[in-house]
């Protein structure tokens, strides 16, 4: 009797675990959007904020579950999601010749629209966090949905893509119709619609908490564009880890995540 009773517990426990995370397919157009929902222990009636997580360029939706849990501490729903396009391994479309950073931006709109349509979230609480060329795509969502984004989180955030691009092409005609990063194919049309992409001038609409977080040895995003981006922001703070690189350890995730914990309202 008590091993059945421990054997229906257990079950219990794990369908419970399960059900705290979903995939979420949203749409945005033509575009089909693969994500995993996370959500805390929910009530009856209640309304719960919602974490939306963009990854960097060629990540995918893994890299946002490291939030869960703490997410789920601070009663939040949390979904991390894969940009069509966005990476060789993306669900949602792997084709990353149409990367396209608007597109992105597009994206993340549609998936706070998503959001704010359903009965148990919080619209007034909608936070992005974002990842290197996500947190770029963060960024500039959050400038053009400022109403709507009631706080920012940037990690390590690629606002220098322009500028290492138009440093690479300064001509329109230096630029391939093929050009791999990383040994990631990006088509032409990729540099065509960042040549004129300012993105301080676009960042400073956005007048609502923000939280840097950045390394002093990244080598793929100086940390001056992060110093230069905590001024540009009405109200934001630079969160700086000694000898971190571009992407965190273990060690350093754990420190940045205990930083966004403080931060969340």
């Amino acid at each position: 009797m008590k091993k059945t009773l421990l054997f229906i517990l257990m079950c219990v426990s794990v369908m419970a675990f399960a059900q705290s995370e979903e995939e979420l397919w949203i749409k945005n157009g033509n575009r089909n959007i693969f994500g995993v929902l996370s959500r805390p222990v929910q009530k009856a009636g209640e309304k719960y904020p919602v974490a939306i997580i963009s990854h960097g360029f060629n990540g995918t939706h893994w890299f946002g579950k490291d939030y869960f849990e703490m997410m789920k501490e601070k009663g939040y729903m949390c979904y991390t999601f894969d940009f069509p396009c966005g990476s060789v391994n993306s669900k949602s479309d792997n084709n990353t010749m149409n990367m396209s950073v608007k597109d992105e931006v597009s994206d993340v709109e549609s998936i706070i629209d998503y959001f704010k349509s359903l009965p148990d979230v919080d619209a007034s609480r909608i936070v992005l966090i974002g990842e290197s060329q996500g947190g770029l795509v963060s960024a500039l969502t959050a400038a053009s949905r400022a109403k709507e984004v009631s706080q920012l989180v940037l990690i390590y955030p690629a606002l220098c893509i322009p500028d290492n691009w138009n440093e690479r092409y300064p001509k329109v005609e230096d630029i391939p119709d093929t050009t791999r990063l990383w040994n990631v194919p990006l088509g032409r049309s990729f540099f065509m619609e960042i040549r004129d992409l300012n993105p301080y001038k676009n960042i400073k609409k956005y007048k609502r908490p923000v939280l840097i977080i950045h390394g002093d040895k990244d080598q793929v995003v100086p940390l001056s564009y992060s110093q230069r981006a905590v001024k540009t922001y009405k109200k934001a703070k630079l969160e700086v880890i000694k000898n971190a690189r571009h992407g965190f350890n273990p060690t350093e995730r754990a420190l940045a995540i205990g930083w966004i914990k403080d931060f969340l309202k």
